[in-house]
Formats: structure tokens, sequence, C-alpha cells
């Protein structure tokens, strides 16, 4: 059991028997009444967030969670397997559990956090910025750089990116998973 007041960002708590990771705190000290904590909680499985506040005092129950690098084997079914590098255990995870999902190769290396004493595996995720190589776009036209324009791509792992007109088949670009959004070109 933690304190209100000792809610930091990235501490998870368990309450109303969901988990929940703090993303965003603010200790208030209104000029009347007594001091609080104002947070936004993020649910660990569907990812909705909500704002809660807490009295200075209050009893919560924390969670201790772990993150662990784990290597991309291989999809089976709706599973996607992974290994421990540190135990060479192999586990699967549903799809829904994967953040960034679709920019997942074999190989990666991918962060798994799992509750520490249950052992149950919260999500994973997937780097935030990965680099791809683009496997089929359309060619872009000549001189066509007046305005901001954007063409579908797909990349290596089978996710279609929106690019600038001036990327071609074959180059690398590095994109952020949060939101599978262009970043910029990766030089050679």
């Amino acid at each position: 059991m933690i304190n209100a007041q000792d809610i930091k960002i990235g501490t998870c708590i368990r309450m109303d028997g969901k988990l929940y990771f703090c993303i965003d705190f603010l200790h208030v000290k209104p000029g009347k009444g007594n001091t609080f904590m104002r947070t936004k909680l993020k649910d660990v499985v569907n990812g909705y967030v909500l704002e809660r506040r807490f009295n200075i005092g209050e009893k919560l129950e924390d969670v201790r969670v772990e993150r662990r690098p784990h290597q991309f084997l291989y999809k089976e079914g709706d599973d996607y397997m992974f290994m421990n590098q540190e135990t060479f255990d192999q586990i699967p995870i549903a799809h829904d559990l994967i953040n960034g999902v679709d920019f997942l190769l074999e190989g990666m290396v991918v962060d798994v956090v799992s509750d520490a004493s249950t052992e149950t595996v919260l999500y994973a995720e997937v780097p935030i910025k990965v680099q791809m190589k683009v496997t089929y776009t359309e060619p872009g036209l000549k001189g066509d750089t007046a305005t901001n324009t954007l063409k579908p791509a797909t990349v290596e792992s089978g996710a279609t990116v929106r690019v600038p007109l001036f990327i071609s088949e074959g180059e690398t670009i590095e994109i952020d998973t949060r939101d599978g959004s262009y970043v910029s070109r990766v030089k050679a």
C-alpha cells in the first residue's frame, strides 16, 4: 500500500479491480480546504485515460511491475510468440496487448511489462521509433512539391504509412509506432 501523495509518473496501482499507470499528477494545495492529488491514470488493458482526485493520506494498492526485453519470434494464430532475453523462456502474447503491433518484425526486441507478483503480462511495447524499408509506393510526380501532400506506402511489416511524395520504393524511413506516422527518411 502507498499513500496518495507518493504517486509519481509511472506508478502502477490497482483500483476497482483494474490496473492503472499514472501518466500525470499534480499536488494541489487550495487556499481553503484539504490538500489533494489530481492524477491522470491510464487503464493498462484498454488504454482509457481517466482523471481522479485522491485525498492526501488516502491508501492505494500499488502493483510492482517489471519491464523485460523479449524478442519476437513468430505469430501463431492470434498470439505472438516472444522469447525472454534473460531466461530464454517463450511466452505467447495476445494481439490486443501489443502496442504498435503493425510495425512488429521477426527478431525485433520489445519491452514486455508484467505484474511482478503474478507474472501476468500486462502489455508489450514496440520501440517508439522504428526504421523500415518501403516495399511499395506509387512514384511521385516531379515538381509536385508546392503542397505538403502525402501518399500511401507499404513497409516491410505490411503496414501502410502516409509518406511525402519524394519517398520511393526501396528507401528506409523512420516511423512513430504510437500513431503510425512518418518521421523522416533514413540516409544510408
